[in-house]
């Protein structure tokens, strides 16, 4: 679907130069009395690669809408990931070079948005917040809850975030999996 370059937003995907791309940034740029231009961030969906790129307002592009499906990651196998969807019960395995900033979230029967073109898997987008046990820290300080410190964690999926020092091994906490934080202790 051709759009024009003025209605980019964050977040979409681009087919351009033959390749899908997927737009980081986008500012809108209008120098005096030239016409408008938008400067874009945009990351390679297959390689990774990043590149910034300048539209003219009146600039079109293919806008690719991709297809969303809600499935359950089941298990990891080395470099493989299986998830199921949950209303056909298919499985597909996405490698982890595709979804390498999500997998040390990902806990068995969490529930993802995974998004397609055509048929090939291109995303895995997690909830705002999971909740993960902690399997490693060191013991809290007394004077912690006056110095407000932070110490790291490494929890059940290997992935290691600050904490603050009254959380110990064997808690669950609850962490914003957009911004990597630690939000709260479950009991």
């Amino acid at each position: 679907m051709l759009i024009q370059a003025t209605q980019l937003r964050a977040g979409m995907v681009l087919e351009y130069n033959k390749d899908l791309w997927r737009v980081m940034t986008v500012t809108h740029i209008t120098p005096g009395n030239w016409r408008g231009m938008v400067q874009t961030k945009l990351r390679n969906i297959k390689t990774g690669s990043q590149t910034e790129n300048r539209f003219r307002s009146e600039d079109r592009v293919e806008r690719i809408i991709l297809n969303q499906q809600t499935m359950q990651f089941l298990y990891q196998d080395g470099d493989d990931f299986h998830f199921m969807n949950t209303e056909t019960f298919e499985q597909i395995t996405i490698p982890k070079e595709l979804i390498e900033d999500v997998a040390g979230f990902l806990t068995p029967n969490l529930e993802v948005e995974v998004e397609f073109y055509e048929t090939t898997p291109l995303n895995v987008t997690l909830p705002k917040t999971v909740s993960l046990k902690v399997v490693q820290t060191d013991p809290g300080m007394r004077n912690a809850a006056v110095t407000n410190t932070l110490k790291p964690a490494t929890l059940e999926t290997g992935l290691v975030i600050q904490v603050p020092h009254f959380v110990a091994e064997g808690d669950t906490i609850t962490i914003n999996t957009e911004t990597r934080e630690y939000l709260s202790r479950s009991k």
